[in-house]
């Protein structure tokens, strides 16, 4: 093993991340090599720098204009130049002092400075790199996103074990999850946990009383001398609709909840600032019994990760952000933006409750976010989606045969309502065959 990868582990001995690191993370590090010189020849080359493959002129990186014009609020640097492994210093900067504003009861908590990864997706996965060895159990709701399958499956060989996301009375199955996680790590003492609220594909955030509950499980299990990694897939945060909405990451309950639980939080920009198609996100770590140097050594692994992959993330997107964050207008944008969303949520209640669903369909709890599910019994979910695009040129998703997800964070307001009703009209038909 390199002498670098040594040096984290021993700084990670004894504590749960140490433990939890997979056979791929215990092997990972930051190199000492070209990029590492070129940061130092960066600070000290007062004369040539000629370390970075780039190619520059008068100073500044080569740039067509065609490019350039394309970028008018960027430098050359900003727009061409290769951006940091762990992201740029500002945009990382800016994020965490936005995570602190979005979640208050992380002021004073100790927590790593976010790692700028390509997207949410990525940052799942690198994680899995890190932690997850085949056969490992990663728990999940019944209803989760189809990525984490294809993920933890099918890249990590690890197992996934669900329990069902909603009790009979339409709460979250708190109860479910422990037993899930305590079943999943009875021989490995070890488990992965995957809360992704809101959640895609129901819409649903726990409440604050649901909150506690789920922390209050997983320390219980926790207590039992299992090693828990719980990843807050945050992909839609801060699109909470009703008033007793979980309005914090899960994250800030987890960050101190235990001495045996890593919290990592997967976030960014791509749906919580309305830019997907930038890629970008962040992967940030909690432990009360983590030091500076300790989230240092999770830091370089996770590096050795993206530097093992793409090298580094997008530039322009996160001087992009950067600046964005800073301009006066962001938070007013946002509240509008998040208001129009809000606006259309309650259209689609609306209309749910002013006439009767079909028989075998039923509209599943939701509550935030940009989805809502319908449950299908009695026939195929999937038949159901064809049908609608035959028909009704209306594209769903439906998901392992039995629910059918519909964004409505995608058809105006003005449409809901039309939308809905052909939606009804067809699944009436399914329910009558």
């Amino acid at each position: 093993m390199n002498a670098l990868a040594e040096e984290l582990n021993r700084t990670l001995d004894g504590t749960c991340a140490g433990r939890l690191l997979s056979k791929i993370g215990t092997r990972m590090y930051f190199p000492k090599g070209i990029l590492s010189q070129s940061a130092e020849a960066t600070e000290r080359a007062k004369r040539h720098n000629a370390t970075i493959g780039m190619a520059f002129m008068h100073g500044e990186p080569m740039a067509l204009d065609a490019v350039l014009d394309q970028l008018p609020g960027l430098s050359r640097r900003e727009a061409v130049a290769y951006a940091p492994t762990a992201g740029v210093p500002a945009t990382r900067a800016a994020w965490r002092k936005e995570m602190l504003k979005k979640n208050p009861s992380l002021a004073g908590v100790g927590f790593s400075q976010p790692v700028v990864v390509p997207g949410l997706t990525a940052g799942i996965s690198y994680l899995a790199d890190m932690f997850v060895d085949e056969g490992d159990p990663v728990v999940v709701a019944d209803m989760f996103w189809p990525n984490y399958r294809l993920i933890m499956e099918e890249r990590k060989a690890a197992r996934l074990a669900s329990y069902r996301f909603f009790t009979p009375e339409g709460g979250f199955d708190v109860a479910g999850l422990e037993k899930a996680v305590g079943e999943a790590s009875r021989t490995s003492r070890k488990a992965v946990v995957i809360l992704n609220y809101p959640n895609n594909p129901t819409g649903y955030t726990p409440s604050v009383k649901e909150a506690d509950a789920i922390k209050a499980a997983l320390v219980r299990v926790a207590e039992s001398g299992v090693d828990i990694l719980v990843i807050s897939d945050d992909a839609y945060f801060g699109l909470q609709y009703e008033a007793d909405n979980l309005r914090e990451s899960m994250f800030a309950r987890f960050a101190t909840a235990h001495s045996r639980i890593l919290a990592a939080k997967v976030d960014g920009q791509t749906k919580e600032d309305y830019v997907w198609g930038f890629r970008g996100g962040f992967v940030t770590f909690a432990n009360p019994t983590l030091d500076e140097k300790a989230y240092d050594a999770l830091v370089k692994k996770l590096m050795g990760v993206v530097r093992s992959s793409v090298s580094n993330s997008t530039a322009p997107t996160q001087h992009i952000l950067a600046k964005a964050m800073a301009d006066p207008r962001y938070e007013k944008q946002k509240i509008e933006f998040s208001a129009m969303l809000e606006s259309r949520y309650r259209r689609v209640k609306a209309f749910l409750s002013s006439r009767p669903a079909p028989k075998g369909f039923k509209a599943l709890p939701f509550n935030s976010g940009y989805f809502m599910c319908f449950e299908c019994e009695g026939f195929s979910a999937e038949a159901l989606r064809v049908k609608l695009l035959d028909e009704k040129g209306i594209g769903v998703i439906s998901i392992q045969e039995k629910w059918l997800r519909v964004a409505f964070s995608s058809v105006d307001e003005s449409s809901l309502d039309e939308l809905y009703t052909d939606i009804y009209t067809v699944a009436g038909t399914m329910s009558k065959a």
